[in-house]
């Protein structure tokens, strides 16, 4: 499984393939003390204060911060992209899902970018067939549809687990890869 990329630039990108932009939110730590520890010179009214409130409130600030960045990566010109080359963001969806849905047995969904022409492209490749040494698409973004990707959790209905992909990809590293692929 592709781990790693080199864009005909010589460049080599982030890890992605596998790594579907499911990172963790942050969340609020405990602290390693008690509320009242630090009593008399801090009481615990002000530590439940500034610790459940403040600090929580910088945690979830920083978590809607970086969800709106992925957005707006996703937002600029590749989006731009996806619009020209599959008329939306919507029917860019439908296509990659069909295509994705199509592949019989197992294999992988793709997104690639046509260095020749500049434009972005849907591809399929059953089993393990490389996007790049099969079609000379340079990959964007895959979508495995092995049965081992989803088996366990959607069983044998494919469309199912393709409908809930959409929700996990990163792309804010799409969005790289796009970048440098066009260079």
């Amino acid at each position: 499984m592709l781990s790693r990329a080199l864009c005909g630039t010589g460049r080599q990108l982030a890890p992605a393939l596998g790594y579907l932009g499911s990172r963790q939110k942050h969340s609020l730590p405990d602290l390693p003390y008690d509320y009242g520890a630090l009593e008399p010179h801090i009481n615990a009214q002000i530590m439940q204060l500034h610790h459940s409130k403040h600090h929580a409130a910088y945690v979830n600030n920083l978590n809607d911060t970086e969800e709106k960045y992925k957005e707006a990566l996703a937002k600029g010109e590749l989006l731009e992209a996806i619009k020209r080359d599959f008329g939306s963001f919507d029917k860019f969806k439908e296509k990659l899902t069909a295509a994705s849905v199509g592949v019989q047995g197992s294999g992988w969904g793709w997104l690639g970018f046509n260095k020749e022409r500049g434009h972005l492209q849907i591809a399929a490749c059953p089993n393990q067939d490389p996007l790049q040494g099969t079609t000379g698409l340079i990959p964007l973004l895959g979508i495995d549809v092995w049965e081992h990707a989803y088996y366990l959790q959607y069983k044998n209905v494919r469309p199912d687990y393709l409908k809930a992909i959409w929700n996990v990809i990163n792309w804010e590293n799409v969005t790289e890869r796009y970048m440098a692929c066009k260079k």
